[in-house]
């Protein structure tokens, strides 16, 4: 998972200073938010470590994951820190227009080439894509266009980009408050949203994965979801205050319903998932005075209360332990308040370089895996070594990434955005 990083952080120098590996990675900051880029590296260290152990560290992966899901330890910690700043950066334009394309120019055009070198790879035999369930290879690519694949009753084509489609529904969700104006609501949002996943647990409603997808059909799905999405975007993004709210309405009614009723994930755990990402907003509220710290503390006893209940009400399943889980996100919710009692203190560079490059880290590995797979092949014990070979390949490969991808494009965005900017 990964949830995308925020936007960009001070570029790392200029285009025509040469680039070198052995200081790009401690010179890609400074950041104005240098803890909240540390905690993005380490978000994206561990879930590279998680899913490069299935290749490499099958033994040790084995005896550590019912003890603690390093998967869902970065993927939690990634909500948290969206949810800290994504509604941030919406009300710090306080355009709709100029905050999607700021999140379109900062997530598609590295989604874009991964996904193009994926399919090249498998094209040429080096790389095996996901089964796509007998679906279409337009449904499929048309739902990852919206980057809603997840959530419209489609595989992904790289596991990762699951997290993606609750990330694009969270943005859909903040857009649709703000255009309302109860963007303040974060608090109670998330309160609601834990409490609702508790009572779901406890009454025992389970929804069957993509329901909606086996009650409709999964092609009238992905065409719905893919107009009204598109709609949405347009007309919160008008100039006419009626159209604004409708587009805001629309998409966040919208990303409600998927997570709701089209997840793949069980109920209790989207509305975590969703809770999470609005505690991370509560805490930013709280710091920046706009609402208070008992608020947010209670908030945050409360989504973490109803998170574990949930959890060990659910129980023990093939692909979930509740202790792993568990663990894990204590530990996220732990390791976020770690770095905001820290925000004030001098943060590493390499912890901070490693967070601007994050997200070439998390959509660059699993494509690197799986040429591995499919060329070298699973390793059946540990092999320390070459985990860390991966790690000596991976790095230098996301730097180039960042450089030529994701810093051209987040240039883009501030000169479009500045031309799209009312006055």
């Amino acid at each position: 998972m990964e949830s995308p990083p925020v936007d960009p952080a001070s570029p790392a120098g200029s285009p025509s200073v040469p680039f070198k590996f052995p200081t790009a990675i401690t010179t890609a900051g400074p950041s104005r938010l240098g803890w909240l880029d540390a905690l993005r590296g380490i978000a994206a260290i561990v879930v590279v470590f998680d899913h490069s152990s299935y290749t490499f560290m099958a033994d040790f992966r084995r005896e550590l994951m019912p003890q603690f899901n390093t998967s869902r330890y970065g993927i939690m910690l990634f909500f948290l820190m969206s949810g800290y700043i994504i509604p941030a950066s919406l009300e710090r334009r306080g355009c709709v227009r100029t905050f999607w394309i700021g999140r379109v120019l900062r997530v598609y055009p590295l989604w874009t080439v991964v996904v193009t070198v994926l399919l090249a790879a498998h094209l040429s035999g080096v790389a095996e894509t996901r089964d796509f369930g007998g679906h279409s290879a337009f449904a499929v690519a048309v739902a990852h266009v919206t980057m809603l694949q997840e959530l419209l009753g489609t595989p992904s084509l790289l596991l990762v980009l699951w997290t993606l489609s609750y990330e694009m529904s969270f943005y859909l969700l903040v857009v649709a408050l703000f255009t309302v104006r109860l963007h303040q609501q974060s608090a109670a949002i998330a309160v609601t949203g834990a409490l609702l996943a508790a009572l779901s647990v406890t009454a025992g409603v389970v929804l069957p994965a993509s329901a909606l997808s086996g009650l409709v059909g999964t092609g009238p799905l992905i065409a719905f979801a893919s107009i009204a999405m598109g709609g949405a975007i347009c007309c919160a993004s008008a100039r006419s205050p009626v159209l604004r709210r409708f587009g805001g309405v629309l998409g966040g009614v919208l990303a409600l319903a998927l997570v709701l009723c089209n997840g793949t994930v069980p109920l209790w755990e989207g509305l975590v998932i969703l809770a999470v990402m609005f505690l991370g907003t509560a805490v930013h509220r709280a710091e920046h005075g706009q609402s208070t710290w008992r608020r947010a503390a209670v908030t945050a006893v409360v989504v973490v209360a109803c998170s574990v209940g949930s959890a060990s009400l659910y129980g023990d399943g093939d692909h979930f332990t509740r202790r792993g889980w568990i663990l894990a996100f204590l530990l996220a919710v732990l390791t976020f308040g770690a770095g905001m009692a820290s925000r004030r203190r001098r943060i590493p560079r390499l912890l901070t370089g490693l967070g601007t490059i994050s997200y070439s880290v998390y959509l660059m590995h699993p494509l690197l895996l799986a040429v591995i797979d499919s060329t070298i092949g699973r390793q059946r014990h540990d092999e320390l070594a070459l985990e860390i070979a991966f790690f000596t390949v991976l790095l230098p490969l996301c730097l180039v990434t960042y450089r030529y991808v994701e810093r051209p494009s987040q240039t883009w965005a501030r000169r479009l955005a500045r031309r799209v900017q009312p006055p």
